[in-house]
């Protein structure tokens, strides 16, 4: 189990670094580096790297070449040891893998479409929902091999109604995450708002008036996430939960705060591609450490269902299961 929680967590890190480079791509405007050539660029396999937007592009490329193998890897090692548990079976490692596995041609497709249309918004957005599923399931992977606190949220005790809200709090933040992504290619929604919180006269407002309801939207969703999110922390941390789901949140608010931040800092100095691709990369970390705060909830909200019904059987090691874990907040 340890060689396939190394193995997932390096298919996660590259899936991760995929995403964050791949808002680099669309910040600098290297979506159209190769041309309209997929997979190859301008015709070759290995062009001459003398163009800035073309290295970017194919780097990204690159990585999603390296992000297959980290996966068929993956679901090499956890076929040959499906009969371990945890491995196999319903919530194995080798179903959550085959399930990244088999997103990944569908999203090298989808790039290629997005490619072929000329970076158009709508297919933009899509192709980073699709990365943003993939990412869940290699985190759920990672989670089934022990990572990421997979481990101990078995062994601790979690509440329904805290699975509920992390779950929502996922939601949301898969929601305002993808219309982020629709504000930063949306023509004229980036720019459409010169202040913030509230939006200010944009430089495109009066042109393109659908890039401020769209970047309001965002901004409104946003607030909501930020809200949830210290909620959800509030909740966990004063029924005295497991430390791990408690821990996920943590992190979650923290790069929420971390976030506004950016976002504040965006607006102020005019947009720049550095602070614009560090927001969109930030935001997929907040929907990473959401959604392993869901299904750690999930997990852990499971486990404790189940000492429950053996507690009522009569199952005295259950009942103590029941308890606060040792790590717990008190």
């Amino acid at each position: 189990m340890k060689a396939l929680r190394r193995l997932s967590y390096v298919a996660l890190v590259v899936a991760v670094t995929q995403i964050v480079f791949g808002a680099i791509v669309r910040i600098s405007g290297s979506g159209m580096g190769c041309g309209n050539h997929w997979p190859k660029c301008y015709g070759r396999w290995f062009p001459p790297l003398d163009q800035p937007n073309l290295v970017i592009e194919w780097t990204h490329r690159m990585i999603a070449a390296a992000l297959f193998v980290a996966l068929a890897t993956l679901v090499a090692a956890a076929y040959v040891n499906r009969r371990e548990p945890m491995v196999g079976g319903r919530g194995g490692v080798l179903r959550a893998a085959l399930l990244a596995l088999a997103m990944w041609p569908a999203q090298a497709l989808l790039g290629a479409i997005t490619v072929w249309l000329g970076n158009v918004w709508y297919a933009t957005a899509a192709h980073w929902l699709l990365a943003a599923t993939l990412l869940a399931a290699l985190a759920a992977a990672v989670m089934r091999a022990g990572g990421l606190g997979g481990a101990c949220a078995r062994r601790e005790r979690t509440s329904a109604r805290t699975a509920r809200g992390a779950i929502a709090g996922a939601g949301i933040a898969l929601v305002t995450i993808c219309l982020g992504g629709v504000t930063a290619t949306f023509p004229g929604a980036n720019v459409a708002c010169s202040a913030f919180p509230l939006c200010g006269v944009g430089l495109a407002s009066a042109v393109v008036p659908d890039g401020r309801v769209i970047q309001m939207t965002h901004r409104v969703l946003a607030l909501l996430l930020t809200l949830h999110v210290f909620g959800l922390l509030w909740g966990v941390w004063r029924r005295r939960e497991g430390v791990v789901v408690l821990r996920a949140v943590a992190i979650a608010a923290a790069l929420v705060v971390a976030q506004i931040g950016i976002a504040a800092s965006m607006i102020a100095l005019e947009l720049p591609p550095v602070l614009r691709s560090l927001h969109q990369g930030t935001g997929a970390l907040i929907w990473l450490t959401l959604f392993s705060a869901a299904y750690l909830a999930r997990m852990a909200s499971r486990a404790t269902n189940e000492a429950a019904a053996r507690a009522t059987a009569g199952d005295a090691p259950a009942a103590r299961a029941l308890s606060p874990a040792p790590g717990a907040v008190r």
